[in-house]
């Protein structure tokens, strides 16, 4: 008995001796091929010691799974993406960002207009109105009410989703960083002439933000990337994030009743304000987050590495 037991620790030693020392060569001729098929392709692989061939765990295109996240791009894109939430819940009445809300509420009240158009409805004077104290409205008739009252803030939610996703690519960012480019003219043009000095921060400030784009669209062309996706993702969260501030300051801080949740307690007397603030918040929530996913999917699903 002893004799086998000997027997056999001289085989099993003589074994793992002969395989490590052969451990070097396997390793490098699997690095080697590692870094061969990386330049052809995105696959990752597994080492294994005694294996003779290189196992590669595939990444399926698109990635639906996350199977191969979260690299340090995606990190610091879902980082950032709370940050800006936290950020904006901060800063949400700060002058600074005022700019950026006139936008918002553009999309807000855009959403309502195409709502009207797309349920029969018409906006009157064809026109709609955004005012720089924070507010806007959008005068219709016909088309169905309770659509056209819902389409503002899951609009706007729904606009901010697109931008998120949009901002998991290259091309894609430099699309939404010209859109919002637009979008902060159009802001110019609606500012009104009624509030002399407020209208000069405004003006200053969407120049400011005109100028910020514009050189990030320039840094991430020619300096480094994805600068541009970073920023895009702010405009991203902060449009998608309009109706969750928006509501929380109307019907928590302070009582707006020309609020749209108010609105829909006057054609649904059994929807209490509150309730339908919170239904709005949670549709806001639940796009962004569906935004992010897809966002993660696109970027993992189109790396080089």
């Amino acid at each position: 008995m002893c004799i086998v037991v000997v027997l056999v620790a001289i085989f099993l030693t003589t074994y793992t001796n002969l395989g490590l020392s052969s451990a070097g060569k396997v390793q490098s001729m699997l690095l080697r091929r590692i870094l061969d098929e990386r330049e052809k392709g995105d696959s990752l692989y597994e080492l294994s010691l005694f294996d003779d061939l290189v196992q590669p765990v595939s990444c399926p295109k698109p990635n639906w799974a996350l199977s191969c996240c979260c690299g340090d791009e995606e990190i610091i894109f879902i980082a950032l993406l709370f940050g800006y939430l936290l950020a904006n819940f901060f800063l949400w009445n700060n002058l600074v960002l005022r700019p950026m809300k006139l936008i918002a509420i553009f999309v807000h009240e855009m959403s309502h207009a195409l709502a009207c158009w797309l349920t029969g409805g018409t906006v009157l004077n064809d026109r709609i109105e955004v005012y720089e104290g924070d507010g806007g409205i959008t005068r219709y008739e016909g088309g169905n009410a309770y659509v056209v009252l819902s389409a503002g803030y899951i609009g706007s939610a729904f606009l901010g989703m697109l931008f998120v996703i949009l901002s998991g690519d290259r091309i894609a960012s430099l699309v939404v960083a010209c859109i919002f480019l637009f979008g902060l003219v159009i802001s110019l043009y609606l500012t009104k002439k009624s509030e002399t000095e407020s209208k000069v921060w405004t003006v200053g400030l969407s120049m400011g933000f005109i100028v910020l784009t514009t050189v990030f669209i320039l840094l991430d062309r020619f300096l480094f990337q994805p600068l541009l996706q970073f920023l895009t993702l702010y405009y991203g969260v902060f449009i998608a994030s309009f109706a969750i501030y928006d509501l929380y300051d109307d019907l928590f801080v302070r009582s707006f009743e020309l609020s749209d949740t108010y609105t829909c307690n006057d054609l649904i007397p059994c929807c209490l304000p509150k309730f339908a603030g919170l239904l709005y918040i949670f549709i806001a929530l639940g796009l962004m987050a569906l935004g992010l996913y897809l966002a993660l999917v696109w970027m993992v699903s189109t790396a080089t590495d």
